[in-house]
């Protein structure tokens, strides 16, 4: 019989790994690639547009191309927001109500985007907790890091995996720097790490303010 106090016989074998795997099944890294938009200095520089044009012009170079736009705020979607708050709500197909930005995506990728194509904070943290009152994070204690950057990923990757598609362009709302945001842009670093720098890129759209008394245009609020 074993001493109990003997600790070189004491297994230090346990289950409670919190390697979770955010991979959608049959999903291949290398087979899609993702361009993630983000803002800075101030909201309103573009961004959407940006996204839409450059979605555009990639599947104008034979490539099949979807979008993403990313929210911070804790709505779970759109329909409830004041529109002189946050602007005019765009409704989709499949009823999703949403922001503006995927009504240019679909104009300018002449397609119909679903609610598949939109997250906030909101709906994100819904599915997470729906996912841990279920038992599907095996009673592990639920974070930020892994498991709602996770959840970012997969969403991401699902979307990608579903046709799938050869790009997929992720815009971040609002700025970095924005407390809301910040674990969407954990996440995206995150899918940079795990890709690999071959199959994901950043693209930064910002203000750079002129200032007149010194008559220079001043790059240190990008900077930060």
């Amino acid at each position: 019989m074993n001493d109990p106090f003997d600790f070189e016989t004491i297994s230090t074998q346990t289950d409670d790994s919190e390697n979770v795997d955010f991979f959608p099944e049959r999903y291949r890294i290398g087979r899609s690639k993702y361009i993630v938009v983000t803002g800075g200095v101030m909201s309103g520089v573009g961004k959407g547009v940006f996204s839409a044009s450059l979605a555009h012009l990639l599947t104008h170079s034979g490539f099949s191309v979807s979008q993403i736009k990313m929210d911070g705020y804790l709505n779970y979607d759109a329909g409830t927001l004041n529109p002189y708050r946050h602007g005019e709500v765009f409704v989709l197909e499949d009823g999703t109500e949403c922001d503006m930005d995927l009504g240019t995506y679909e104009r300018f990728l002449n397609c119909n985007l679903t609610a598949d194509n939109y997250l906030t904070s909101g709906k994100l943290y819904t599915m997470v907790l729906e996912k841990e009152r279920k038992g599907d994070y095996l009673g592990r204690d639920v974070l930020v890091i892994p498991h709602v950057t996770g959840e970012i990923k997969r969403f991401i990757r699902s979307v990608a995996n579903s046709r799938p598609y050869d790009i997929v362009l992720i815009e971040i709302g609002g700025t970095i720097g924005d407390i809301e945001n910040l674990h969407f842009v954990e996440a995206a670093r995150e899918l940079y790490v795990a890709e690999g720098r071959e199959n994901v890129m950043f693209a930064h759209v910002t203000m750079i303010p002129y200032n007149h008394a010194s008559g220079e245009q001043k790059s240190k609020p990008t900077h930060h």
